[in-house]
């Protein structure tokens, strides 16, 4: 299980990534790299797929880079960026991790030999600061909290010695404006950290969303990742629903085969209680699931479950209600790997709560006592230990 001091080394892998990792297509940069316009058109339409998960016409594209300009690093670290996105969206299979890894290391290598030639090659810097944060945030994911902090430590200064080259621009804006919202978020979200915080710079949270917004409205290669943030901050953080869903659907008709943008829309629906329209969303994400859809794994249709079981619960659908949450409960259980996550905390609560409306009040509370066994989450024991006080519904 994470312990505290894995917020520590998932915020510094995480700064290190997201000030430079979409940011990394800077106007000086490219004018810098490559004058043609085949060049940008190549990795804008290569951005394009990986965020639809077309990896194929995405590897085209990345490898016509290489082929335009073998030393440059760009098309090596968006081939690179294709193997990531591959295990963004199945977290939990980690066959792809070996590959990643070397492509990464080719990726330094292109930049560190330019980096010999010319200490201040921007865009060397930014390709080897992006290329070693993302390497942290595997190394993150997988709870290799010494590699994922060593690797931060290694980064940030490349970072900066590349931002001081081009301060005034949209798309590294991108990455100071998570790193302004992060900065100030987390010590307070997390405040064992805070001592930690002095050897960063202050944060700002207001300023680092109005930041956001404009890489996200102006921004020439680093648009798509900025409305991404904005409406993760939105949901997950500011609880500006609305916001999200608006950002969700637009990201969503843009790039209908992502299924990360798929889930928001559905989440963010019935967190305005939208329920007739969430549950739309999530019996389409259910078919793709059944259809082997790229990226619509086990997780998903575990999600699509939970959110189906809302639904039913909310319009007094008790048998259905039941039927998604025990299937909720069941994925989990072979999903967690490492103990009961929130989605089996949260299905078991909900079954209590429903047998408590059945008057099945046996059944209700071995539920909560379930419940209390599981690590808390977003509530789960207190509920758990009032409805055993007092049947819920009463």
């Amino acid at each position: 299980m994470k312990t505290e001091s894995t917020y520590f080394y998932l915020l510094r892998s995480r700064i290190v990534q997201l000030v430079i990792v979409f940011g990394l297509c800077t106007e000086y940069g490219f004018s810098q790299w490559m004058t043609d316009s085949i060049f940008s058109a190549h990795t804008q339409r290569g951005i394009n797929y990986v965020y639809n998960l077309e990896f194929e016409n995405a590897k085209k594209e990345f490898k016509e880079l290489v082929r335009l300009n073998p030393k440059h690093p760009a098309g090596h670290f968006f081939f690179a960026m294709v193997e990531w996105e591959r295990i963004l969206i199945d977290l939990e299979n980690e066959s792809n991790d070996e590959r990643f890894l070397s492509l990464i290391e080719n990726v330094i290598d292109v930049c560190d030999e330019q980096l010999d030639i010319n200490d201040e090659d921007v865009s060397a810097l930014f390709f080897k600061g992006g290329a070693i944060g993302f390497r942290g945030r595997l190394h993150a994911n997988r709870e290799d909290w010494v590699k994922a902090a060593n690797d931060g430590r290694v980064a940030l200064p490349i970072v900066q010695k590349a931002y001081k080259l081009d301060p005034n621009n949209y798309d590294v804006l991108l990455g100071i404006g998570i790193y302004n919202y992060y900065a100030d978020l987390i010590p307070d979200q997390y405040p064992f950290v805070k001592p930690l915080m002095l050897f960063f710079p202050d944060g700002d949270k207001v300023k680092g969303i109005s930041q956001l917004k404009q890489a996200a409205e102006k921004a020439r290669y680093a648009k798509i990742e900025a409305s991404y943030f904005l409406m993760q901050l939105m949901f997950q953080y500011e609880k500006q629903y609305s916001q999200a869903l608006e950002i969700a659907v637009g990201l969503h008709l843009r790039f209908p085969n992502n299924v990360v943008f798929h889930r928001y829309v559905g989440r963010s629906r019935a967190a305005i209680g939208q329920w007739r329209e969430m549950k739309a969303e999530f019996d389409s994400i259910l078919q793709f699931v059944d259809k082997g859809k790229t990226g619509y794994n086990l997780n998903v249709k575990r999600e699509a479950q939970y959110y189906l079981g809302l639904y039913e619960l909310q319009y007094g659908n008790y048998a259905a209600a039941l039927k998604h949450f025990y299937t909720t409960d069941e994925l989990s259980r072979s999903l967690d790997k490492e103990g009961p996550s929130g989605f089996m905390a949260m299905s078991n609560l909900k079954i209590g709560m429903i047998y408590d409306l059945q008057a099945k009040r046996e059944y209700a509370l071995k539920q909560y006592d379930k419940v209390l066994k599981m690590k808390e989450y977003q509530g789960s024991h207190e509920q758990a230990e009032r409805y055993k006080k007092t049947p819920f519904g009463k």
